[in-house]
């Protein structure tokens, strides 16, 4: 196992720093995801699809936080290096022992969405027989099956490429930069809120399942708490989150140390190319949210069930789709 590992740093050991950290990754996304797929297509089932997407989450983001020490360890011929501190980086600057605390926020801001998400949705499958609609036309079809798997691989990488881009400068390097900006709160600032707002939308439809199973009421879909301010408010929650994400991230890479670290030229295009990639994280997830995966879905099958009923077309036309009304 230890030569296998020292085989894949070896072939990743790229010059440029965002690209050492960046392969190994999207790497490791793709080959969880096949992973789940294989099992999955060959019992028709996707109760670990939302799950294993979490967990490539979670797997990805420790892999780029962790990678620069874990090539120190393997290349040291005496003594390797010791591991940082997650405690003590939350109030550092960044060194050799410690990473700069924005590296390890990032990281954990992804792990907390990541968990909780992946939970709330997993036990959502497990409580409908582990069937979800979304799968209904593919599950039987394995190739169109395994491009969901590989779709969510995309989604992983492509959202993680601020907090990767981020945890690719050395910590050291990132030690030049002040130890908090406005930028830094903002982002965090958004952070918060968003998820938040996702986190209370989930709770207040878990709770409104429940009480509808326990016959505590009889309604056919959900108008009350932030379900009344926004048609998908768990999805405006979601874009919001990712958007601050972005915009700490984006404060790092665009600065002259994070252009120095991640090993570009800081020329004005380098810089709106470090943009772009902090930029594509919310821009994707918004994108799927309000396109593909997330509200048409869901406005199709509200539409097909209730669409000649006048209560539903009231709550459509009073409660904006996507961000809430104040």
């Amino acid at each position: 196992m230890s030569g296998i590992i020292n085989t894949l740093l070896h072939a990743t050991n790229f010059r440029n720093p965002f690209l050492r950290t960046l392969v190994p990754s999207i790497g490791l996304a793709f080959g969880l995801q096949a992973a789940t797929a294989v099992p999955s297509i060959l019992f028709q089932t996707e109760r670990f699809y939302d799950l294993s997407g979490s967990l490539t989450y979670i797997s990805c983001t420790a892999l780029s936080l962790y990678l620069p020490t874990l090539r120190a360890r393997y290349a040291a011929t005496l003594s390797a290096p010791a591991w940082p501190s997650l405690l003590a980086s939350l109030t550092s600057k960044g060194g050799v022992s410690a990473w700069n605390w924005r590296q390890v926020v990032l990281s954990a801001a992804v792990t907390i969405w990541a968990t909780r998400l992946g939970s709330y949705l997993f036990s959502r499958i497990t409580s409908d027989e582990g069937r979800d609609s979304r799968f209904d036309n593919i599950r039987g079809s394995p190739p169109t099956f395994l491009v969901a798997f590989v779709a969510q691989a995309v989604w992983v990488s492509t959202c993680l490429l601020p907090v990767l881009a981020v945890n690719s400068i050395p910590a050291t390097t990132l030690a030049a930069l002040p130890f908090i900006t406005v930028v830094d709160v903002l982002g965090l600032a958004l952070y918060v809120g968003g998820i938040t707002f996702e986190a209370t939308a989930d709770a207040q439809k878990s709770r409104w399942v429940k009480e509808k199973k326990e016959k505590k009421h009889s309604e056919e879909f959900l108008t009350r708490g932030l379900w009344s301010k926004s048609r998908h408010p768990n999805y405006f929650g979601e874009s919001t989150l990712w958007t601050g994400i972005a915009t700490t991230a984006a404060g790092v890479m665009l600065s002259n140390v994070g252009q120095a670290g991640m090993g570009f030229s800081g020329s004005w295009a380098s810089r709106l190319g470090a943009l772009a990639m902090a930029g594509a994280s919310p821009a994707f997830v918004t994108l799927l949210l309000l396109y593909v995966s997330g509200v048409p879905l869901s406005e199709s099958k509200y539409d097909k069930r209730y669409g000649d009923r006048k209560d539903y077309q009231r709550w459509k036309e009073e409660t904006p789709m996507f961000i809430p009304k104040l």
